[in-house]
């Protein structure tokens, strides 16, 4: 969960223009900054030549360092270590006009007391809207129905998937009341689609039950879930949190839905338990791509998409709405809307 760090705003009054950057892959710059971005950023900043870069050693871009003092980040963006920041005397913030600040945000930039904010909370509508739809599916096996029916073309009646919900309401659980999980949480409470339960040993308990869900351990929760979805960050203390032995405690029938990250999951026991039975919806695989020698292709009982919970398109210009109302909010003296500090960022993806 992203909390409001240190970081201490200068003193409030006219709004000013700070000289700006933009560092981004060039397909991300097209997607994200049309017309109207473009101009709403030339009102709050000073830019210069180039307007933005993908690199951060080149002579234009080292240039640029040594004058800006915000620099507005997303996808692409390089990793901002002593060396950068050693050619950026003036930086003061680094807004993230994406989720993770994890690829390019560490130490040296919290050392420096630069200021950083993420867009994540944003980006975790789309991650949510696509997890509701998931899980709705899951409950009724559709993805499944729909590989099945091509094999029983003759006879859609056929109902070979084991396993139905049980009880007069399914039980979906959710690992992590993450920006993504609370929103998850809210969806299932205003659909009225089910019992959710959350396991998240850092949660408020009034906050999951304000959701309308119950706070559980993984232990108690797993072999009630006729859905389990992963809403965790990736830490080297969340991976492969979900094993064989947690796959294994699964009711028959369960689906297993990944929107968070990959490596959350040890890759061996999911193939493991899909070829025993385990249904699944995968949005992220660890690697990423898969090799193409996984199992996982082959199942009719799992469902890979392509990494496209997130963001896509024009949903990422909201993105960098977020970003672009951090700079006013900066260029204004008022605090920012979501920081990202040292000690928030070892429990954030």
């Amino acid at each position: 969960m992203a909390e409001h760090g240190p970081v201490v705003p200068r003193s409030r009054g006219a709004p000013r223009r700070p000289e700006a950057m933009l560092v981004m892959g060039a397909g991300t710059l097209r997607t994200q900054f049309g017309e109207a971005e473009l101009a709403r950023l030339a009102a709050a900043a000073v830019l210069g030549d180039p307007l933005s870069v993908a690199e951060l050693n080149s002579p234009q871009a080292m240039a640029r360092l040594a004058v800006v003092e915000v620099l507005i980040t997303s996808w692409g963006c390089p990793p901002l270590d002593e060396e950068v920041l050693r050619h950026a005397p003036r930086l003061r913030a680094v807004l993230h006009a994406a989720g993770s600040v994890r690829g390019h945000v560490g130490r040296p930039v919290f050392d420096r007391g630069i200021l950083v904010t993420t867009a994540a909370g944003a980006n975790a509508e789309p991650v949510a809207r696509y997890t509701l739809a998931a899980i709705l599916w899951a409950v009724k096996k559709v993805p499944f129905l729909a590989a099945d029916a091509r094999a029983h073309r003759d006879d859609w009646s056929y109902r070979g998937l084991r396993g139905e919900p049980r009880g007069t309401s399914p039980v979906v659980v959710l690992v992590g009341f993450s920006r993504v999980g609370r929103r998850v949480a809210r969806l299932l409470q205003l659909t009225a689609a089910a019992t959710v339960l959350v396991v998240d040993p850092y949660a408020d308990p009034a906050a999951v039950a304000a959701a309308g869900a119950e706070l559980v351990t993984l232990a108690d929760g797993l072999p009630r879930a006729d859905v389990l979805s992963l809403h965790a960050p990736s830490l080297p203390s969340t991976r492969h949190m979900i094993g064989a032995a947690e796959l294994a405690a699964l009711p028959t029938g369960a689906t297993f839905i990944n929107t968070a990250r990959g490596a959350l999951v040890d890759r061996a026991a999911l193939e493991q338990a899909c070829l025993a039975g385990l249904h699944a919806i995968l949005d992220v695989t660890d690697p990423e791509p898969l090799p193409r020698t996984s199992v996982l292709y082959e199942l009719p009982n799992v469902m890979l998409t392509p990494h496209v919970a997130g963001s896509l398109g024009a949903e990422t210009r909201l993105l960098t709405a977020c970003a672009l109302s951090e700079l006013e909010r900066y260029a204004a003296g008022r605090p920012p809307l979501a920081a990202v500090t040292a000690r928030s960022l070892k429990l954030q993806a």
